[in-house]
């Protein structure tokens, strides 16, 4: 079975859909391949999701029960959590992080793709870009 790593910026236009059409495209085919893959994320994933979706509440574009349908569809999907995210924060995270001049966050999930050496699923501009330069595959590209 495949896998790769799950950029949140992916996840979420799963429910907040975007007007940039290949973005759609993109976060469509990487959901439908969870059919014969599985995703791997940092531990940060889960916190990062719940926020977007909070703050979309808030804002008005979504209902708590859009939430909540959404919410219990991540959780039965293939994605697993990686255990060793806060293990690697001040090491290899952090160098990466400098190197690369992204956040933390976003570096984590950069972090996991060249620990496990498998693809990531990303719309960020800034990891993809760290991405290409750090030899990490983009999923489905």
């Amino acid at each position: 079975m495949k896998a790769f790593v799950l950029d949140n910026s992916v996840a979420m236009r799963w429910l907040l859909t975007s007007d940039k059409m290949a973005d759609q495209k993109y976060a469509i085919a990487t959901l439908e391949s969870l059919q014969n893959a599985s995703a791997f994320v940092p531990t940060l994933w889960h916190l990062e999701a719940a926020n977007v979706l909070l703050g979309a509440k808030n804002r008005g574009q979504l209902s708590v029960a859009d939430v909540e349908r959404f919410i219990s569809q991540l959780e039965v999907l293939p994605i697993q959590t990686d255990s060793l995210t806060s293990q690697q924060a001040f090491g290899s995270t952090f160098a990466l992080a400098q190197a690369y001049q992204l956040s933390s966050y976003d570096t984590a999930y950069l972090e996991l793709a060249l620990r496990e050496g498998i693809p990531l699923a990303t719309l960020d501009k800034d990891l993809l870009k760290a991405a290409r330069k750090a030899k990490v595959n983009i999923y489905l590209k």
